[in-house]
C-alpha cells in the first residue's frame, strides 16, 4: 500500500509539471502571437496596401504620360522604373515593420546599385541617351538623317540603339550613345529642301546664254517650287571655268529624283546649245630668256 501510494504521488507530481510546462508553453505562444503577430500583421498591411498604391500610382502616371503624348517607349521604360522603386519601398517599409533592421539592406542594394552600374555603364548610357533621343526627337521613325557617322532612314529607336536602314539596303544599329555625342542632321525635318548645285562654262562661252538656259531649266521643272523662289547666279570666276550658283527648292521627298534628273538636263541641254564644261586646266607660258 505503501508502495501504491508513493507511485500516485509521483504520477501527480508529474503531472503538475507537465501542467505547468504546458501552460508555459501557451502563455510563451500568446506572448509570441501578441508580440510578432501583430507585426506580421501590420507587414502585411503594409505589403498589400503599398503594392495597390504602386500599381494606382503606375496607372496615374500611364495616364498622364498618355495625355501629354509621350513616347510608348520611354511610357513602358518609366512605367516599369517608378513601380520598381516603389516596391522597393513598400518591401523594405514591410521589413521595418516586422521589426528588421532594414539599414543593411539599403547599405546593400546601394554597394548591389554602384557595382551593378559600374558594369553596365556603357549600357546605362545608352539608355540615357535613348531617354533624351526619344524625349527631344531630333528625328522619328521615317526620318532620313545623318547620325552616328552614318545615314540612313530610322527603322526603329529604343532605349538602347537606333536601327538606320541605309538607302543601300543596309542595317545598322547605332549605339544611342553615339548619336547623342555628335552632330545629328535630319533630313525629313522639313517640307522643302533646298539643292545646292554648281555648273560651269568655259571663259569662252556665253555667259548670257549659259544663264537664260539654266533659268529656263529651273523654271520649267513643275517640282520646283516657287516660293522660296529658284536662284540662278555667278558663283565664282574660277581657275578654269565660269561656276553657276544653281539652287532650287522642292518637297524634301522629291530631293534626290531632282538632284539626277537637274544633272542629267543641264548637261544635255548644254550639249544643245553649244555651252562647254571645262576639264580643269592650267595656262603656262614659256618665256624665251637670252643668254
Amino acid at each position: 500500500m505503501d508502495g501504491l501510494k508513493e507511485t500516485g504521488a509521483v504520477l501527480v507530481k508529474n503531472g503538475s509539471q507537465v501542467m505547468d510546462k504546458t501552460s508555459e508553453y501557451i502563455d510563451m505562444g500568446i506572448g509570441f502571437g501578441l508580440n510578432y503577430g501583430l507585426k506580421i500583421l501590420g507587414a502585411l498591411l503594409i505589403f498589400v496596401i503599398g503594392t495597390w498604391i504602386a500599381k494606382r500610382t503606375q496607372r496615374v502616371l500611364v495616364a498622364l504620360m498618355k495625355k501629354k503624348k509621350v513616347d510608348d517607349t520611354l511610357q513602358t521604360f518609366l512605367e516599369n522604373l517608378v513601380y520598381i522603386l516603389l516596391m522597393i519601398v513598400v518591401v523594405l517599409a514591410a521589413l521595418s515593420a516586422l521589426g528588421i533592421e532594414t539599414t543593411s539592406f539599403i547599405a546593400i542594394l546601394g554597394a548591389a546599385g554602384l557595382a551593378i552600374g559600374l558594369a553596365l555603364q556603357g549600357t546605362l548610357g545608352n539608355v540615357g541617351a535613348g531617354v533624351l533621343l526619344i524625349s527631344f526627337r531630333p528625328f522619328k521613325v521615317g526620318d532620313f538623317v545623318s547620325a552616328g557617322g552614318e545615314m540612313g532612314t530610322i527603322e526603329a529607336i529604343s532605349l538602347f540603339a537606333t536601327i538606320l536602314h541605309t538607302p543601300d539596303n543596309k542595317v545598322i544599329t547605332i549605339p544611342n550613345s553615339t548619336i547623342t555625342g555628335a552632330n545629328i542632321t535630319n533630313f525629313s525635318a522639313k517640307e522643302t529642301r533646298r539643292l545646292n548645285l554648281v555648273f560651269s562654262i568655259g571663259y569662252g562661252d556665253d555667259l548670257k546664254l549659259a544663264k537664260s538656259v539654266l533659268q529656263e531649266i529651273i523654271t520649267s521643272d513643275p517640282r520646283v517650287l516657287s516660293d522660296p523662289a529658284p536662284f540662278v547666279g555667278v558663283l565664282e570666276l574660277g581657275e578654269s571655268s565660269v561656276d553657276f550658283a544653281f539652287r532650287p527648292w522642292v518637297k524634301s521627298e522629291d530631293f534626290w529624283d531632282v538632284h539626277f534628273d537637274m544633272q542629267e538636263k543641264v548637261k544635255l541641254t548644254f550639249d544643245e546649245k553649244g555651252i562647254s564644261i571645262p576639264f580643269p586646266q592650267m595656262d603656262i607660258h614659256l618665256n624665251k630668256t637670252q643668254d
